[in-house]
């Protein structure tokens, strides 16, 4: 019998909540998927008009459907996240599992060693984690074996090896950083009682070991044992400092986890953050590349199902930014103020940094994609109909209207490129005219381009508000170039950015990548054309005060430039210098004439 065409295959689906597999000619899963309703879900793949093109793709591709039924919504949750990193599908988002993170072990033995580990042993031993890096647990550790003495060694301290001597004291007794219960020196139920708080202390709970030692401390002190109140002291102080610096919102929130997600055109930022007593135990940021149309929603589903089963969380209430359907049993909160959105607030600042050092990571190991990924960003935050790759901006400089020119930068995919700069004498303007001399560079700039056939770019800044911007469209509505190239503004008072017949100014995040590519536009412009003004001003001011001296004409002003360079360096030139340049008779002048008390 023929295999069943797609049609008769969503027509036997059940109504009923499961997972639903796609596959492709090669027999290979391409997309796995949850629904409430299996039927439903699967049949809106075929029937809806997909905009999105990977969407459109995976339909075209699609060959064969299978399903799995599942009792509860969240048994569909937890096997779509385990076929997904089975199959790690081409239409999926990537979910990568990560077995190499270190947790902390209490070994399963008489008087327990507690240290870290990679690799679980199922052995009935006790391990805590995993943590997102071994520098989170040695500093752990280094406070528990701070308060507690543990033992090191891997003898088998059996009750009968220890009352036979089997062992030998070693050097971490003479230390005092084992109380030696090698030979019975501790009891086993004091090392319980310490493997007990140490077991509280990993879970951020500090209550029990402060109360612990106060009272131990109140007790030497009462019996004139100064010494040891003071030991006690100071490992009261190490715990209390460690708490103040752990603790970050109100202890009585506890056995908690909180999820937030920020996200690009490509990729998705997920921040895991495990609380508790008001400390953060765990911290850590998933990154998801997006495969299709999916929302911040599910994206945050599907990291938060993963990281919880990555990191064994049974936390039964979540703090998140969006909207999560995780099951019955989980109570999902979107906080709004006081101390749990200050732990929403925090988890996004997390995951931004994250975001912020991905993408400086990204610069250096993977530059084509940067660029990518920045002009994908600039299209979608100045709201282009194309990526701008090409970039011009224009700036005009001059100071009580002498000397006025004007500068157009080129960045090409978000960098300078200074091959393609131009400098612009304004011809036209008479005075301090801004606006007409923004009117008379673009003019000039796109008509030129428009007759030689080069290439126009997306984007046009403009340095200056609304009155510059108002003045570039004109010249673009001349050359019939209106719409052709979008146009904006930048202001430089708050950083506004304007639009063409648009009034409300957009402002971007200060630390906005586009902003910042736009910044650093104008600020190239200005520098490019400040430049080209000091130098019209210095070259005139030196021509003005060399025309006054007698028998010095153009010829002779040209030497002296090419020699000298300024005006300055002529004035500090020595004489005999001046006289084997011109000659003695017209060196002697000049010499005379640049340091005489009218001229200095």
């Amino acid at each position: 019998m023929d295999s069943p065409t797609i049609d008769i295959q969503i027509k036997t689906l059940p109504d009923s909540p499961g997972v639903y597999q796609y596959f492709d000619a090669k027999g290979r899963v391409i997309y796995v998927g949850k629904a409430k309703n299996l039927k439903k879900r699967v049949n809106s793949y075929f029937t809806k008009q997909h905009l999105n093109n990977r969407t459109r793709m995976l339909v075209k591709n699609i060959i064969k459907v299978e399903h799995i039924v599942v009792g509860t919504e969240m048994d569909a949750l937890l096997l779509e996240n385990n076929l997904i990193k089975k199959y790690q599908p081409k239409y999926n988002v990537l979910l990568k599992d990560d077995k190499s993170y270190p947790w902390i072990c209490i070994k399963k033995e008489p008087f327990p060693r507690v240290f870290p580990t990679r690799k679980i042993i199922k052995d009935g031993s006790e391990y805590f984690g995993p943590y997102t890096s071994m520098k989170t647990v040695r500093t752990l550790l280094d406070l528990i074996k701070g308060i507690y003495p543990l033992r090191t060694c891997n003898y088998d301290l059996d009750p009968k090896k220890i009352a036979e001597h089997k062992y030998k004291l070693c050097l971490e007794y003479h230390l005092g950083n084992c109380l030696g219960p090698c030979v019975g020196d501790m009891a086993l139920a004091v090392y319980e009682e310490n493997i007990q708080s140490i077991r509280a202390i990993i879970k951020g709970n500090f209550k029990a070991s402060l109360q612990q030692f106060k009272v131990q401390m109140e007790n030497h002190a009462a019996n004139l044992e100064f010494e040891a109140a003071q030991r006690m002291k100071d490992k009261l102080n190490i715990l209390e400092n460690y708490q103040a610096k752990s603790t970050i919102v109100n202890p009585k929130i506890s056995d908690v986890d909180v999820f937030t997600i920020l996200s690009d055109e490509s990729y998705g930022y997920v921040n895991f953050l495990q609380i508790s007593f008001g400390s953060i135990i765990r911290s850590h940021t998933l990154e998801i590349k997006k495969k299709m149309e999916e929302s911040d929603a599910e994206l945050l589903r599907l990291a938060a199902i993963e990281i919880r089963q990555r990191f064994h969380s049974q936390s039964k209430v979540i703090f998140a930014s969006h909207t999560l359907d995780l099951g019955e049993k989980i109570q999902v909160i979107l906080p709004q103020i006081g101390d749990k959105k200050k732990l929403i607030d925090l988890s996004l600042r997390n995951a931004k940094y994250f975001r912020m050092e991905r993408f400086k990571q990204m610069k250096i190991v993977d530059p084509d994609r940067h660029e990518k990924r920045l002009m994908t960003q600039m299209k979608t935050d100045l709201r282009l109909s194309q990526e701008p790759v090409h970039i011009e901006c224009f700036d005009n400089s001059n100071i009580q209207g002498s000397n006025p020119v004007a500068a157009c930068v080129v960045f090409k995919n978000g960098k300078p490129s200074k091959k393609d700069y131009r400098h612009f004498k304004i011809k036209t303007v008479k005075g301090p005219d801004d606006f007409a001399s923004m009117e008379e560079v673009v003019y000039r700039r796109y008509k030129r381009l428009v007759e030689e056939g080069e290439t126009l770019p997306q984007l046009i800044v403009i340095d200056g508000g609304k009155g510059q911007l108002s003045s570039a469209l004109k010249s673009l509505d001349i050359l019939g170039l209106r719409g052709k190239i979008a146009i904006i503004g930048i202001a430089k008072r708050l950083e506004e950015l304007y639009f063409p017949e648009d009034p409300i100014p957009l402002y971007l995040d200060k630390k906005s990548e586009t902003l910042k590519v736009i910044q650093q536009l104008r600020n190239e412009a200005h520098r490019f054309g400040i430049t080209l003004h000091r130098n019209r001003r210095s070259k005139g001011a030196l021509q003005s005060e060399l025309d006054e001296i007698p028998g010095i004409g153009p010829k002779t002003k040209e030497q002296l430039l090419k020699k000298f360079k300024s005006l300055k360096r002529i004035k500090a030139a020595p004489k005999a210098d001046l006289i084997e340049l011109l000659g003695s008779s017209k060196g002697t002048a000049l010499f005379k004439a640049l340091n005489s008390p009218t001229t200095s």
